[in-house]
């Protein structure tokens, strides 16, 4: 009796394992498929953002940066800021938009006399320094300021520093690509 009730859980943990594998397979199968797919749009991978059971890529081509199925125009982004539970911990300012106070973003946050450089969180350091023990589980975010408005990137909040780092991969790629720009 006591071999027939090993040998059917045993057989129920075989086709346990055996189903996991195979979800596992396909989850493996769609995210293969999906960088294909923006690779064979010119697109380079920036990140994987974790959502749910799946993943929204961050990637970029020539003329846009893309978040899932959202694209931001490259010479549209006026400023990238890090944010760590809503406050920035590191930005970049285009210098061509520097002094710009007419955008739609900046009027309207800008509300009694602050200057636009303030509201863009231009005075949070350029560099996200890193320290040893980083922050566990705080909420990682990259606010990308456009002429048109502004569109947040939701890194995460997982252990181990993932969504710090990929918070800054992302900001890392915008900022360059701002760089570039400013230096022409």
């Amino acid at each position: 009796m006591r071999d027939a009730i090993a040998a059917i859980v045993a057989i129920v943990l075989l086709v346990v394992a055996a189903s996991l594998a195979t979800t596992l397979q396909g989850h493996r199968r769609r995210r293969q498929r999906q960088h294909d797919s923006e690779q064979s749009l010119g697109r380079r991978i920036i990140g994987e953002i974790p959502a749910g059971d799946d993943f929204i890529l961050v990637s970029e081509d020539e003329s846009r940066f893309y978040y899932g199925d959202q694209s931001i125009d490259k010479d549209l982004i006026v400023a990238v800021r890090v944010l760590i539970n809503g406050v920035p911990l590191a930005s970049y300012v285009s210098r061509r938009h520097a002094k710009d106070d007419s955008s739609p973003t900046a009027d309207a946050k800008r509300g009694a006399g602050v200057p636009a450089e303030r509201v863009r969180g231009a005075g949070a350091p350029g560099v996200i320094k890193d320290g040893p023990e980083g922050i566990a589980r705080d909420r990682w975010d990259v606010a990308v300021e456009t002429v048109t408005g502004a569109v947040l990137i939701e890194c995460g909040a997982i252990r181990e520093r993932v969504s710090q780092e990929l918070a800054r991969k992302i900001f890392d790629a915008i900022k360059r690509e701002l760089e570039q720009r400013d230096g022409a």
